[in-house]
């Protein structure tokens, strides 16, 4: 049975879509249909908008609640998610074929942690902050809402990344227009039905999916106060160019070619698990997962043979099975640039260790073999595109200095890792990396600490307190002298 649905949902209510297209889920596993859901238009992006604006403007709107009361609505909020989060699960990995095991840790968890973690922080702030002045008086200054956002999130992780912009822009009292990706709709109806469940005020959150184009309408509307976009460089860089020319405030997430710094004295073995989780994590599909190995000359085939001892021992297969740790990628289309990618590495001599190709066994999904390149330079393609597949390249160096220098040597700064018997060591070669987060022997985002990137990976951060402060602007009071 498919999972469809014939509205969208705008104005706290499900409502009759524009138009009449429809986006189609199909299966990466099976190739079938799963579900549909409405294709949204211009103007029902023009009705979200005009929903959120009245939802934020209204006298007693969301932006005017006391952050404990909006707090008490988001709780309801979490609950609702929690209650969808097993099926919330399913519904990503059944579209973009996330390994289960991983869907119930960052699709089914992290949305009510992070709305929870918001909430209480605005609750726990104060209102304003009084400064004593340097002339006589004082500065009142406070955090206020900065409005309705335009939030445009990627397939790869939907949920997860839909409640880095969702949870701290409701907390600190925006309104936001949601556009999911048309690969992943069949979640993103889901936690709208658990806004509706939970009485969020009508405006506060809408969901309208659709491709680029309708993606850049909604950047573009002047009805925004400020756009979040987690995606591509190529796609940041226009969303760049439109926010620039309207002086609207935004944060990209964009693209990352991150590096794993193996020491000399690393026990690769021991760190396998936490290795395949910074690496190959989600079937390859994560911005900041370090696809570039950097191993040290002196035990570079030695590495090179772990590595590829682990890719071959990884269980391809459907990603409904909690024993599958390599699924298939999300669509033909990605499979395809993958596969490019893949035989661009050959054709400019790369040693293909293991991978390659497609699974034996499994005739139909889009599936591609955990992939391992060797003997290769950071100059190779497939060292310094972003792949977004099972593929990594091992890169030789000689040593601390030269291993920083190739890590450094990228377009991009968002992920990367650093791997040593001592943390210590690590951390220090860590604080050398030019990017926005670094891992020492593990990589994780934790909620409590910001992520982002720099370079051509964007610029802004979510998570951490400070992801609360894009979604606010700052007003200051000047106050007279005491009498």
């Amino acid at each position: 049975m498919t999972i469809d649905y014939g509205q969208l949902y705008l104005a706290g209510t499900w409502t009759d879509p524009a138009g009449s297209d429809r986006i189609t889920a199909i299966s990466p596993t099976t190739e079938e249909t799963i579900g549909s859901v409405p294709r949204g238009t211009e103007a029902d992006i023009d009705a979200a908008v005009a929903s959120a604006r009245t939802a934020f403007d209204a006298p007693d709107g969301w932006a005017r609640w006391h952050p404990k009361r909006r707090a008490e609505a988001l709780e309801r909020f979490a609950v609702e998610l929690e209650s969808r989060a097993a099926e919330t699960a399913r519904r990503v990995t059944i579209q973009n074929g996330m390994p289960i095991w991983l869907a119930q840790q960052f699709e089914a968890g992290f949305p009510a942690l992070l709305v929870r973690y918001y909430s209480g922080l605005m609750a726990d702030a104060p209102e304003f902050e009084t400064r004593p002045g340097m002339l006589g008086g004082s500065a009142l200054v406070e955090k206020l809402p900065i409005g309705v956002v335009g939030a445009i999130v990627p397939w790869n992780v939907p949920q997860a990344i839909t409640f880095l912009k969702l949870a701290p822009a409701l907390a600190a009292g925006c309104t936001v227009v949601l556009k999911p990706a048309e690969e992943t709709v069949l979640d993103a109806f889901l936690m709208a039905e658990a806004a509706a469940a939970a009485g969020l005020p009508a405006g506060v959150l809408n969901v309208v999916p659709g491709g680029r184009d309708l993606g850049a309408y909604l950047v573009s509307h002047p009805g925004l106060d400020k756009v979040s976009f987690t995606g591509s460089t190529a796609a940041g860089k226009a969303i760049s160019r439109t926010c620039a020319d309207l002086l609207r405030p935004v944060t990209l997430e964009l693209g990352g070619k991150s590096a794993a710094i193996l020491l000399d004295d690393v026990d690769l073995v021991a760190s396998l698990e936490s290795f395949f989780a910074s690496t190959l994590l989600n079937n390859g599909q994560i911005c900041w997962l370090s696809t570039r190995i950097l191993a040290p000359r002196a035990r570079y085939g030695e590495i090179v043979d772990t590595i590829t001892d682990l890719a071959k021992s990884l269980t391809i297969g459907d990603p409904t099975d909690p024993d599958t740790k390599i699924g298939p990628l999300v669509s033909a289309q990605q499979r395809a640039r993958v596969e490019g990618y893949i035989a661009k590495g050959k054709a400019e001599g790369a040693r293909l260790t293991t991978g390659g190709g497609r699974p034996d066994g499994i005739d139909h999904g889009w599936f591609v073999e955990p992939t391992i390149f060797a003997d290769l330079d950071n100059n190779a393609t497939v060292a310094r595109e972003e792949i977004f597949g099972p593929v990594l390249s091992v890169i030789p160096y000689s040593d601390e200095t030269e291993a920083v220098s190739i890590a450094n040597d990228s377009i991009y700064g968002l992920g990367g890792s650093v791997w040593s018997a001592d943390a210590d060591r690590a951390t220090a070669v860590a604080r050398k990396v030019q990017s926005g987060t670094v891992g020492v022997n593990h990589y994780v985002n934790e909620p409590t600490a910001p992520f982002g990137g720099i370079k051509q990976s964007g610029f802004g951060r979510e998570l951490g307190p400070e992801a609360l402060s894009s979604f606010q602007v700052i007003r200051t009071v000047y106050l007279p002298p005491a009498q």
